[in-house]
């Protein structure tokens, strides 16, 4: 395995006995032959797998031609899109930057994400902070009809056109969507807005490795070239038997656990920067595992900030959690620490030191304690936050998701559950053709 993310596995001694690990081979491989072979439910969506060696390369090119424009013309990008529209690129920019991205001095464009909530509270904050900038959009949708990111597209749409003229809209507005159908495609092949693809077998949350999040990745400034190099070198890594793959071991350790009782994972991290990845691995968890009345709940913390709120629970409350814990080796920026002559609030123990190795101290002391008190702990070694290795991560999350999920015996690349809420919510709207059922519901909710 390489060096860029490394599965330890030393605080589940406890937990999982080596002769565990070794009765779930069997099943594991079986489940990642189903994915490597295609031949389970949901095999129409496995084009993440090969992805980062047969990705379209002249569309990546006009990806990076694309982010150049954005860089050079505006002060903004507005990138608009729900789900795994924008979780993924966010979560990228965010670990590879920062989570203060926008108030940082920079050569490239601040970004606004839109389109991933109905808040006009929200929408209306974002149009007055892009007033007298200018500014791009990336559109983000498949069909081009998802309530979310359609409304935000509306206006946004109608704010460029306004500032620029329909001509100059050309060359502000691109369009990531279906390859040949849908609205918005046809729309972008009217007004001649540049386009690029959603793949028709990548589903949105494995898609961030897709034009879906390397153009907003790329305008933040970040090299997709090293992304996908290191998710190359991961899709190679974890292609290998069971006992040299840690993608594998990390399935077969989370399914034990979970047949044990642990019904949630809380994915853990020691850097702020970590936390929005933290709720793509919501979505690319939650949304392959849980049907069929099945699938570990995926939550998250960074700490030591949460050791302060939820701390509490995870140490001494139900045990109903494990957790995996993304322990980065680099961070991108030190602080030594200086000895203060008065030592007034006594911490002149932890100076003359790197800020980092206090850090990584909290973790070690955090781990031990967690683990001793009946929480399992997995730790994740990330060498650093470079774009190689944070490729290299995101593909070890894909690859033993979906092997995961065919542990658990469900489909992993479909969302069944996730339409409810939006016939419920179109037909209390009073969209056309949900009549009856508006009728219905208005008798449930007494109106």
């Amino acid at each position: 395995m390489s060096e860029l993310l490394k599965l330890n596995t030393k605080y589940l001694e406890k937990y999982i006995a080596p002769h565990e690990m070794e009765a779930m081979k069997a099943q594991t491989m079986l489940a990642a032959d189903t994915v490597m072979n295609k031949t389970g439910e949901g095999n129409d969506f496995l084009g993440w797998l090969d992805l980062p060696v047969d990705y379209d390369k002249e569309e990546f090119a006009r990806i990076k031609a694309a982010a150049a424009k954005i860089k050079k013309n505006s002060d903004i990008l507005i990138v608009i899109g729900i789900g795994g529209s924008y979780l993924g690129a966010r979560a990228a920019i965010e670990l590879l930057k920062s989570p203060m991205y926008n108030s940082l001095k920079k050569d490239t464009p601040d970004i606004y994400y839109v389109g991933n909530n109905i808040s006009p509270t929200y929408l209306n904050e974002v149009i007055s902070i892009c007033e007298g900038r200018d500014i791009s959009v990336n559109v983000i949708s498949k069909s081009g009809t998802t309530t979310e990111p359609a409304l935000a597209f509306r206006v946004f749409r109608d704010i460029v056109i306004k500032k620029y003229g329909r001509d100059g809209a050309k060359e502000r507005i691109f369009c990531t969507t279906d390859r040949a159908k849908g609205t918005l495609k046809e729309l972008a092949d009217k007004e001649g807005y540049e386009t690029f693809v959603v793949p028709d077998d990548i589903g949105g949350r494995f898609s961030v490795l897709t034009a879906v999040g390397l153009l907003p990745i790329a305008a933040a400034g970040c090299d997709i070239d090293a992304l996908m190099e290191g998710a190359a070198l991961a899709r190679t890594d974890f292609a290998k038997p069971y006992e040299e793959n840690d993608a594998y071991k990390y399935a077969a350790i989370r399914n034990i656990l979970y047949r044990k009782g642990f019904s949630a994972e809380m994915l853990v991290s020691y850097d702020p920067s970590y936390q929005m990845m933290t709720e793509w691995y919501k979505q690319l968890f939650g949304e392959s595992e849980g049907k069929d009345s099945k699938g570990l709940f995926p939550t998250a913390a960074t700490f030591s900030t949460d050791l302060h709120s939820m701390g509490q629970f995870i140490q001494d409350g139900t045990k109903l959690l494990f957790e995996t814990v993304v322990d980065i080796k680099k961070p991108k920026a030190d602080l030594f620490l200086e000895d203060d002559p008065e030592n007034l609030d006594g911490l002149n123990f932890l100076t003359n030191q790197n800020m980092s190795v206090v850090n990584h101290k909290a973790l070690e002391g955090t781990v031990i304690a967690h683990s001793e008190g009946g929480v399992p702990n997995i730790v994740l070694e990330m060498a650093d936050t470079t774009e190689k290795t944070v490729g290299y991560m995101i593909y070890f999350f894909e690859k033993a998701c979906a092997v995961s999920g065919y542990l658990l015996g469900i489909n992993p690349f479909n969302q069944p559950g996730v339409e409810s809420y939006k016939k419920n919510m179109f037909a209390l709207l009073g969209k056309p053709g949900y009549e009856d059922h508006k009728a219905a519901l208005e008798a449930k909710l007494g109106k």
